[in-house]
């Protein structure tokens, strides 16, 4: 028998690591959770005993912060995401949580955020900008909610300046990394260079979304589709590959390289194998920018390098600009370029005229 509409229940999806979905219910107003079955008379007991009960937190910042992190909009965040933010959400609640909505209406209340910004970040300037950043969204949601009028915080100037132009994988570090790297951290890295994809998604591509010649796949941050026709030498390693499982990329007993609480066991594999290989400033992150960075120096427009990983159109053009704007590459490129280009052909003769000794000696007088 089917229930009726109750309003106030978040239904919050999750995908467990055999691929199954399960629905958690939650009481909106006070964050109780509820009965697994919404068909039960356990369901409707609880409902009514929740609509009873007033949360403790009701016009605080506590509130705003619950009502967020039970939001749609949250739970279609990827699973690592939503773990991490709730780490964030806790520090933000314990801080400010007991604060009165009302008070964020004062002009002076964003000083005592710059100054929990600044007491942060002087040990942490990343955390410290992570946490304002993430209470700008909790304010904004509240905005678009109506239970919030301004954003106390907005501009909030950022103290972590992250420059990473000068990390990208050269031939270099990849043939010092592939050396002695076992089978399964070489075949990461050609998968990762060779589709420009996230780590959380290259861990979680299965065989079934390759089909001898392209691999398709649902972003999990973004939700973007995206297929990518494999070139040759992906393809080619791919077709090579024992299938120990359903996923691509296992550990060598055939296990994923993620758990539904755990998905950094690669990246770990991956650093103290870089490590001994003697690279200590890449990260495998970076793999996504030297793609990128990689098909732009193969003549691609930011468009197509767009549709192959998935970004935005405006993330190419700033992953372009962090990533490749110092390239050798791209240098040689641009001045073959303009040595071969007929509009400005009169400045690939221009040389100096020498000057006589007579003609030096009346230029000094």
């Amino acid at each position: 028998m089917p229930r009726a509409k109750l309003k106030g229940v978040n239904t919050v999806k999750k995908r467990l690591s055999d691929g199954t979905v399960r629905r958690y219910y939650y009481h909106r107003a006070s964050g109780t959770p509820l009965p697994s079955d919404p068909n039960s008379r356990e369901f409707l007991l609880a409902y009514a005993e929740a609509e009873k009960a007033r949360p403790k937190d009701a016009g605080t910042i506590a509130a705003l912060i619950r009502s967020y992190s039970l939001s749609l909009k949250f739970e279609r965040l990827a699973t690592s995401t939503q773990k991490e933010y709730r780490r964030i959400l806790t520090k933000l609640e314990d801080r400010f949580g007991t604060m009165p909505i009302a008070a964020l209406a004062s002009p002076k209340v964003r000083r005592i955020f710059l100054d929990y910004h600044e007491e942060i970040g002087r040990e942490h300037p990343r955390e410290a900008d992570n946490r304002m950043t993430l209470l700008q969204v909790v304010f904004n949601y509240a905005i678009s909610r109506g239970e919030l009028r301004d954003n106390p915080i907005v501009g909030l100037e950022r103290l972590h300046r992250a420059d990473r132009a000068e990390f990208v994988w050269t031939e270099r570090d990849v043939t010092g990394f592939m050396k002695d790297a076992p089978a399964e951290l070489q075949q990461a890295l050609v998968l990762a260079i060779c589709t420009g994809q996230r780590y959380g998604d290259l861990i979680r591509l299965r065989w079934a979304d390759y089909d001898g010649n392209a691999i398709t796949l649902r972003q999990r941050k973004t939700g973007a589709r995206v297929n990518v026709r494999c070139l040759p030498t992906l393809r080619a390693m791919l077709d090579g590959m024992p299938k120990r499982g359903p996923f691509i990329l296992t550990r060598p007993d055939g296990r994923p390289w993620f758990t539904e609480k755990n998905d950094k066991a690669l990246s770990k594999a991956w650093r103290e194998h870089a490590r001994a290989a003697g690279i200590t400033e890449l990260h495998f992150h970076d793999l996504r920018g030297t793609a990128v960075t990689t098909m732009n120096e193969a003549g691609l427009t930011p468009q197509q390098i767009a549709s192959v990983t998935g970004h935005t159109f405006k993330s190419v053009l700033t992953i372009l600009e962090r990533y490749s704007a110092r390239t050798q590459r791209l240098s040689d490129a641009a001045m073959l370029a303009w040595e071969n280009a007929q509009a400005t052909g009169f400045a690939n003769p221009l040389q100096t005229t020498p000057l006589t000794a007579e003609a030096v000696w009346k230029k000094e007088e």
